[in-house]
């Protein structure tokens, strides 16, 4: 008696190559090429920062020095006061960047969740100090921290941060939280959460991607700010990091001994730009992240 084994042919599974279409390419090659033209200003920095004073002046200019010259950086905290200046821009940043956050969002949750006469009113005139160029208040300011003794001293640098943040801030801070439903509010009002408990316990949780990139916007234009520092501070012991830097360009001894100095501001650059990027990888999660809604998710 014959048994016929029958054989099931697994069927034969052809990969298809999916071809790239060609206005996909072309927008990669674009991207490409724009994020290398961002980058080479700082690829161009680190760059000079390491070179020999021979090769700062060498024409054509060499891309990568022969020898990294890692000693530019050492020489700069010999020739001045460079960690006096990180921790002076430290400490008006971090305060600055705290006040802005904290005031601002005070005042975009009072004109996104309250209603009371001339809530509108106040909120375009906040709107309007947007248009209003920084030179209109600056001799008003001045006068006024003349006044106040406040000359030569930090205060004029991060105290006004505590007063609102800014036109520009509270409206992001206030649009993102409008987007939030009021859902969350009636819920926890019913629980007996007060305000300050809604806005600490519900409503900054959900705002962090908002937070956190008026953190980082805030940081970035505080440590970089050079406007302030010139016109406040006087002595050299209290220069931030911005003041700094110009000052190098004038310290007494380089330029005399015909010396170049190019590759020590390049150097001072970079060092002085390590906070920045270092928070901005920090905290870049937030800026992809959507809003994460897992109060109202059911």
């Amino acid at each position: 008696m014959a048994i016929s084994i029958q054989t099931k042919r697994m069927p034969i599974v052809r990969r298809r190559h999916t071809r790239i279409p060609l206005t996909s390419i072309v927008i990669y090659v674009i991207c490409i090429l724009i994020a290398f033209s961002a980058m080479f200003p700082f690829f161009w920095t680190v760059s000079s920062s390491l070179k020999k004073p021979s090769e700062i002046v060498t024409f054509p200019p060499t891309w990568i020095p022969a020898v990294p010259q890692w000693h530019n950086y050492a020489r700069v905290f010999e020739m001045v006061t460079f960690l006096t200046w990180v921790l002076n821009s430290l400490y008006v940043t971090t305060l600055t960047t705290l006040g802005v956050v904290v005031s601002a969002t005070l005042v975009a949750f009072s004109f996104a969740r309250f209603e009371y006469r001339g809530r509108d009113l106040l909120f375009l005139i906040t709107l309007g100090t947007m248009m209003m160029p920084a030179q209109v208040t600056l001799i008003p300011q001045y006068l006024l921290f003349n006044k106040l003794k406040w000359l030569n001293t930090f205060k004029p640098l991060w105290i006004p941060a505590w007063f609102g943040g800014g036109g520009f801030f509270i409206f992001l801070l206030r649009q993102f939280i409008m987007s939030l439903p009021k859902d969350l509010d009636e819920a926890a009002i019913i629980d007996g959460a007060n305000y300050p408990r809604i806005l600490w316990s519900i409503l900054v949780p959900l705002c962090k991607p908002a937070l956190s990139t008026v953190a980082v916007v805030c940081f970035i234009s505080s440590w970089n700010d050079y406007m302030g520092p010139l016109i406040y501070l006087n002595e050299r012991a209290k220069f931030t990091m911005a003041l700094g830097l110009d000052a190098l360009k004038w310290q007494e001894g380089t330029e005399s001994s015909g010396e170049p100095t190019f590759q020590f501001m390049m150097a001072a650059c970079v060092m002085a730009i390590i906070p920045c990027v270092a928070l901005f990888f920090v905290a870049q999660r937030y800026f992809v992240q959507g809003i994460v809604m897992s109060g109202i998710k059911g």
